[in-house]
């Protein structure tokens, strides 16, 4: 090889002095086409192959970085940068729900409203204004009427009870708590533990009457927030009196990887980047888009509620998902684009067929999690074009996308320009998460193939590129990895194991750490093993995911010892039902007369794991699953094994 780069050299010198500098720069040129040719002949490919799924991202890229520009320039938040959309189509569809459409100009005039309801209870710039609020156009409303006056709105996951459900106010330090009516048993239940300096508000989802009185909650002394607003004025439109661009905007909560629900921050930047981030890939702005997913989640209440705010599509609010009602809901609100989760996707394709199948107006659908043994099927039986599969954690600083539409893939890196979007895949140890170092401590690559953590490298003075983590600044930094490639630098670290292929398609292959999925939400295995030793005496609990034939994700099961019998199953069930949500619930109880511990006392969980729920390989503990219409766990033996297999029994 070197002999051929001597032998390039010594040619572009005799060229030169034979016919000058011009034929010697095409002829430098050639030559370096053919060493690479003859030498690099494989990477010629790769570069063949994915220079224009490469270049498409790039300028989507850049489209990205120039809106966030023109937001940064101008100092804008989201209430300012929406009310930039209202001006341009004040009359347009903003969000559609149920029977009700919401005009862009109804949406900013309930924000003002909120401003000024908000500002009227004392709310500045800098305080917390949480929301337990269930889907509908007024959530949005909501928080951008809050941000108008610079404060912050924790989403809080309407699914949580007891602990979880006062964890996530006390963790955000909320000065506000606004709460859905159908949620006023669940604030009842957590009353007393709050903070007595707590302002409570409950919201009845009904069209507001500005005529009516001014009342107070019925039946207690919880102010009712829609009788307040119908008796407050709207605020006049001004610029928002907050922290501008780079300000914070939103707390979402994620489980993290282990412990109670986390407060992810999200800024103004990180909201306007994901939501074009998606949308300069295929989506256009007179889309109309379905969206069934819960607004306290980072997938519908940002990336989705965003192509409106910021991009001025129509969304399609849905209360709940419904497998058999997502085409014929897109046909009747008539959507050009649909948000998923790759269970909904499972389930859908699971419906009946039927003429709905194809008598609809949707062209792509985006999301997460489309497995890619129904990703083709998926789009033949529904006559969908295209996909974009996406990726990325909600306190994360980098999401990747699949551009093309390769099965399976939910995103890449590229191989010709590695370094234009700083993210990468590294060696990890995948029992523990930790990065495999080099002799010079640093962080290693991950071959093709080869499965590793993904990062995205963090650069405090790139909006693009910086951390925010969570409100925890504790929890924040054990997601920061430092000394990666290079001494002194920092990465986000995901936690997530996945592949790259020689093309630089990435495929999702697993979690490290203590969390799971599962139904679609990440399941922390530290928050339910407490739950469940909290309400069954302090017994020793530990809890992992196992895998189920034909079920996406990884159900719970909980091993918790009993030495005595003693253990109450029926109340135990009762007792999880009360205070965890239904997805984190136990699907699998192994009772035990003990378990093992390492030698720093943390129970041992891999070879539970691998033994699973299967009767023939757990010999002397007792089986459980729990029954779902009852909401009692019943005894496993073969029997009842082998129908969860074969889906007779529903988990």
């Amino acid at each position: 090889m070197l002999l051929a780069v001597i032998a390039i050299v010594l040619a572009c010198i005799a060229v030169w002095i034979s016919h000058g500098f011009l034929y010697t720069v095409a002829a430098s040129a050639l030559f370096v086409a053919l060493y690479a040719l003859v030498f690099h002949t494989r990477w010629c490919y790769v570069a063949l192959k994915t220079t224009p799924r490469d270049l498409r991202a790039l300028i989507s890229y850049l489209q990205i970085l120039w809106t966030a520009r023109k937001f940064s320039n101008k100092n804008w938040t989201l209430p300012d940068i929406f009310h930039d959309v209202v001006q341009k189509h004040p009359d347009k569809p903003c969000f559609m729900f149920q029977d009700e459409i919401w005009t862009f100009k109804e949406v900013e005039d309930f924000s003002l409203r909120m401003s000024a309801a908000m500002k009227a209870q004392g709310i500045k710039k800098g305080d917390v204004v949480g929301l337990l609020v269930s889907n509908c156009p007024q959530l949005p409303a909501m928080w951008l009427g809050n941000a108008r006056l610079g404060a912050i709105t924790p989403l809080i996951n309407t699914n949580q009870r007891g602990n979880a459900l006062l964890h996530s106010v006390n963790v955000a330090k909320c000065d506000v708590l606004i709460f859905s009516e159908e949620y006023h048993s669940a604030v009842q239940d957590i009353s007393k533990e709050l903070n007595p300096s707590l302002k409570l508000f409950k919201f009845t989802h009904r069209p507001l009457q500005p005529s009516n009185p001014k009342q107070e909650g019925a039946g207690d002394s919880i102010p009712d927030l829609t009788y307040l607003l119908e008796s407050t004025p709207p605020a006049p439109w001004t610029l928002a009196n907050a922290d501008g661009f780079r300000g914070k905007l939103l707390y979402i909560y994620t489980s993290g990887t282990t412990g109670l629900p986390k407060a992810a921050v999200i800024s103004n930047t990180r909201f306007v980047f994901m939501a074009t981030g998606l949308h300069f890939l295929r989506l256009k702005k007179s889309d109309r888009i379905y969206c069934p997913l819960p607004l306290y989640h980072t997938a519908g209440g940002v990336i989705s509620v965003g192509q409106a705010l910021i991009l001025g599509c129509t969304v399609v609010i849905k209360a709940k998902f419904s497998a058999s009602q997502y085409f014929p809901d897109c046909a009747k609100y008539k959507a050009t684009a649909g948000h998923y989760i790759g269970e909904m996707c499972r389930y859908i394709l699971a419906t009946p067929p039927s003429p709905t199948d194809t008598q609809h107006n949707v062209r792509i659908i985006y999301g997460n999690g489309l497995r890619p043994q129904i990703w083709t099927e998926f789009l033949k039986r529904f006559n969908v074009k295209h996909v974009i599969e996406f990726y990325g954690a909600t306190e994360g600083n980098a999401n990747i996308a699949n551009t093309d539409g390769t099965p399976g893939a939910i995103g890449f890196v590229s191989r010709i320009i590695p370094s234009v979007y700083p993210i990468a895949i590294i060696k990890v140890d995948q029992e523990t998460g930790e990065p495999i170092r080099d002799s010079r401590g640093l962080c290693q690559l991950a071959q093709p193939d080869e499965p590793g953590v993904f990062i995205g490298k963090i650069s405090h003075n790139n909006p693009s590129r910086e951390y925010l983590g969570y409100v925890d600044k504790a929890a924040s930094e054990k997601k920061v990895v430092k000394d990666v490639f290079a001494h002194g630098d920092l990465a986000f670290i995901s936690g997530d194991i996945l592949v790259a292929d020689e093309l630089g398609y990435l495929f999702f292959r697993d979690r490290t750490g203590d969390t799971f999925r599962w139904r679609g939400e990440n399941v922390s295995t530290t928050e339910v093993e407490a739950a469940v030793s909290r309400v069954a005496d302090h017994r020793d609990a530990v809890v992992y995911g196992v895998l189920v034939p034909n079920v996406e994700g990884r159900a719970g099961m909980c091993g918790i010892v009993d030495v005595d019998g003693s253990l109450d199953l029926s109340q135990l069930a009762r007792a999880l039902a009360r205070d965890l949500p239904a997805y984190a619930r136990p699907v699998f109880l192994r009772v035990m007369t003990s378990v093992d511990l390492t030698g720093t006392f943390k129970m041992k969980k891999t070879d539970l794991q691998k033994e699973g729920y299967d009767p023939s390989k757990v010999k002397n503990d007792k089986l459980y699953y729990l029954d779902v219409k009852l909401g009692r766990y019943l005894p496993l033996g073969s029997d009842e094994y082998e129908k969860i297999n074969k889906g007779e029994i529903r988990i």
